[in-house]
């Protein structure tokens, strides 16, 4: 498969199907939600069922739609202004839907969705990363982290991770440079890079203007980056505020998935009963790739 050019269009039309949830999994994004941290932003009303991320079973699919029928096995991203996927059901827009990887289980496959379509905005759609350029990605063994890693790597990029304790994971995932930054600061040893993600945010994004090559770009995931700054540095910046077509580019990740080159990491899985505790591991930084949630 070969590096996709994406129609940033939306469909006409959108139909919705119901899903009977297998998995679903906890995002830093749900935590900010449940904290009330982005209420302002998505307009949210607690209380809100919480939860983007899905894998599961058609149940029933609304008119108009013929891409799925009931007992399809899926997996997708639900809206973030609208009630979600820590429940036994969803109603989903068929459009932010694909078929599940056959190669996953739904834990798994319930790990990619929110993760891989930050990714792919920030490292294909913003970055437009390409062959023989190189990515500096902070974080680089957490949930965006490490399917990032694996996206650069497919596109032909140079990766260099920074971690804090997962050195032979990021090894395993093909990172080229693995750095400890809770012992070396990265600035001191990175070669100037064409993009940095940023996962990070604060002293960390601060710190990485000086890494940049002239006209890099500096995308970050958690915090907007200055646009003054970026010009006093010569560079360029970005916040990946949206995702690309989800149900599209899902349909592009599962064939990814086929073809062995993206592989989701889920280091724990817990009943949806226990999301208390899978709340305090996603905040407490304990977890590698992703944490899912067992519904069914």
């Amino acid at each position: 498969m070969t590096a996709p050019n994406l129609c940033r269009e939306l469909p006409s039309f959108i139909t919705r199907l119901a899903g009977f949830i297998q998995a679903t999994t906890v995002n830093p994004l749900d935590c900010a939600v449940r904290a009330g941290y982005v209420a302002d932003y998505f307009n949210h009303t607690l209380p809100l069922i919480l939860g983007t991320d899905t894998a599961g079973i058609v149940e029933k699919v609304g008119p108009g739609t013929d891409t799925f029928t009931p007992g399809d096995e899926v997996y997708g991203r639900g809206g973030v202004f609208r009630d979600g996927a820590y429940a036994e059901y969803v109603l989903i827009p068929a459009s932010d839907m694909a078929f599940k990887p056959a190669s996953l289980d739904f834990n798994h496959a319930a790990a990619l969705p929110h993760v891989t379509l930050t990714a792919w905005e920030a490292l294909i759609v913003q970055a437009d990363l390409s062959r023989g350029q190189t990515v500096l990605i902070h974080g680089a063994a957490g949930g965006v982290g490490h399917v990032a890693t694996q996206i650069a790597k497919w596109l032909g990029a140079k990766v260099i991770g920074t971690t804090s304790r997962n050195f032979d994971f990021l090894k395993e995932l093909g990172v080229d440079q693995v750095i400890d930054y809770s012992t070396t600061p990265f600035e001191n040893v990175v070669e100037p890079v064409d993009v940095v993600l940023d996962i990070m945010g604060g002293d960390t994004q601060q710190r990485s203007w000086k890494v940049l090559n002239p006209n890099g770009l500096l995308v970050s995931t958690v915090q907007a980056p200055s646009a003054e700054e970026a010009a006093a540095y010569s560079v360029r910046q970005a916040m990946c505020f949206t995702t690309p077509p989800i149900g599209e580019t899902l349909t592009k990740v599962t064939e990814l998935v086929s073809d062995s080159l993206i592989k989701p990491h889920v280091s724990a899985v817990l009943p949806l009963d226990e999301v208390a505790t899978a709340h305090h591991m996603v905040e407490g930084q304990h977890t590698v790739g992703k944490l899912a949630l067992q519904v069914a």
